[in-house]
């Protein structure tokens, strides 16, 4: 990939391999695909590859099959694999090959990247985007419209490597480059994603536990429907996520925690204004998801020697919660715009 401004231009002559086609793979590869992108795919399952290849994809027999000649290759097996193919993944491609994944934790991985020497052509990802379902039957080519895909570069090092790709996931998927480091990834997406993934088993659960079980689901209106929506997501693939982010998951359930006890006491009370007070802060949250006012921003920074400097902007953009609308690199310089809200300094 060269450095022009993200465009489709971006994508001519990019040849990239996607690796596992569930949900999420199999959306990045019919996205790809639809952009015009030489895509190569490769899945362990053999009835899977059947089925892409009778739906007009590109899908081989094997992971060095897929990436030969790749310049970008996203991981997108189920989190225990990633290690290992990221290895094998790294040894049958060039240095020049961007490697990244779309794994929902980041710290485990990143940590064995830099372990292996890999911190700059790998960077950790995570599309915030997905459904119930799941398989290649599943997918879709616009999932990741709008939504922010978190990256995480790994040390100055990899800033090259982050730029590239943040172009490339701007141009063909139209989603919102969140930057952030993969220990900040977790602690947020523990509590935006991964402690909801458990409320919503615990209340299925406790409805199929119920005496009036069927009567419960008679009733269940809009409040169940959405509340519970994805304890029907694949147990493995949830029992995978929070396992690999166990420790922020259980900090942040605690908070939860904390907070229901406050709900359940002041209605245990009959304390009114207590509980007005503790609804009203949740609703002010839950507004905040489509009432927060962004400002837009630019930096500049030179190509070569303020990586450091260029590192910290990125992870604090994305720790403030903004995220990159542009990134280009020109005559020596690169260039992010951005949106932030209104309440970052």
């Amino acid at each position: 990939m060269t450095d022009p401004p993200a465009s489709a231009g971006d994508v001519r002559g990019v040849r990239a391999a996607v690796l596992g086609t569930g949900l999420i793979g199999g959306s990045v590869l019919l996205r790809l695909r639809d952009a015009d992108v030489e895509v190569t795919a490769w899945d362990p399952d053999p009835e899977t590859r059947r089925l892409g290849r009778e739906r007009g994809l590109h899908l081989v027999d094997s992971v060095e099959a897929a990436v030969a000649g790749c310049e970008v290759v996203f991981l997108c097996g189920p989190l225990p694999t990633l290690p290992g193919t990221l290895l094998r993944v790294a040894e049958a491609t060039d240095d020049h090959c961007v490697l990244t994944d779309v794994g929902s934790t980041k710290g485990g991985l990143a940590d064995f990247a830099r372990a292996h020497g890999l911190a700059a052509r790998f960077v950790p990802g995570h599309p915030m985007a997905g459904s119930d379902r799941a398989g290649l039957h599943s997918a879709d080519a616009a999932l990741f419209g709008g939504a922010s895909w978190v990256l995480c570069p790994l040390g100055s090092a990899g800033l090259t490597t982050f730029r590239r790709l943040t172009r490339l996931i701007m141009s063909v998927f139209r989603a919102r480059v969140v930057p952030m480091s993969a220990d900040e990834h977790d602690a947020a997406a523990a509590l935006a994603s991964h402690v909801p993934h458990l409320l919503a088993r615990a209340l299925a659960g406790a409805v199929h536990r119920a005496d009036l079980r069927d009567a419960v689901l008679t009733l269940a209106a809009g409040s169940f429907r959405d509340g519970t929506r994805v304890a029907a997501t694949p147990s493995d693939r949830t029992a995978n996520m929070l396992l690999g982010n166990r420790e922020r998951v259980l900090d942040e359930l605690g908070r939860v925690s904390d907070f229901l006890d406050e709900l359940a006491g002041a209605l245990r009370a009959g304390d009114r204004a207590a509980l007005l007070a503790l609804t009203e802060e949740a609703g002010a949250a839950r507004a905040a998801l489509t009432e927060r006012s962004l400002r837009p921003q630019r930096r500049e920074f030179p190509v070569h020697g303020a990586g450091e400097r260029e590192l910290a902007y990125l992870l604090g953009l994305g720790a403030a919660g903004g995220h990159l609308t542009g990134c280009r690199v020109e005559a020596g310089t690169v260039v992010y715009t951005a949106h932030v809200p209104d309440s970052a300094h």
